[in-house]
């Protein structure tokens, strides 16, 4: 699939997925692009842990309430630092964002489907503290997503996107 065709095509995957397994060597790709994206000073504060163990997974899903991507054969955690940069500056948040999408867009070129759940797990309930110990993630980490990954049983729905007109211009906001 060429770059900008992934781009335009990717969605957020919420339905069933189907049980056939997602080899190693894919999962490796996606973490190693995930990898690959910029990071604020080259602090490199976004760690990954790729899931594929039926019964890590189902100890983790166990946790996760209400249940999201929990027919996935497989999911990767994102783990985050909060490093200093410089002057004060942490640029976690912007460094962990990037490796999602450029997993994200992995996932799609690599025919899979996927949908970003970080808010769902990082609420006051702390579903992330529960999967972050399932997963012997020091505590010098946060827990701050997951991605679940697998074949899509169903299509996935297209959102319903503003005209480009209405969010993007050219030399000025006016029009």
């Amino acid at each position: 699939m060429e770059t900008i065709e992934c781009i335009l095509n990717r969605r957020s995957y919420r339905g069933k997925y189907k049980s056939d397994p997602v080899p190693r060597e894919d999962l490796k790709l996606i973490m190693e692009a995930g990898l690959a994206a910029p990071s604020g000073c080259n602090k490199q504060t976004t760690s990954l842990i790729a899931v594929d163990d039926p019964e890590i997974l189902r100890r983790l899903h166990k946790v996760i309430n209400p249940p999201v991507g929990e027919t996935a054969p497989a999911m990767i955690c994102v783990l985050s630092q909060r490093v200093i940069a410089y002057a004060d500056r942490c640029f976690a948040t912007q460094d962990y964002a990037a490796a999602i999408e450029n997993m994200l867009l992995a996932i799609t070129a690599l025919g899979y489907q996927s949908c970003w759940f970080e808010g769902h797990i990082t609420d006051k309930d702390r579903i992330c503290d529960k999967m972050a110990a399932i997963l012997n993630v020091p505590e010098t980490y946060d827990l701050v997503c997951f991605l679940p990954v697998g074949r899509a049983e169903t299509d996935p729905v297209l959102p319903k996107k503003k005209p480009f007109d209405d969010r993007a211009r050219f030399n000025s906001f006016q029009k």
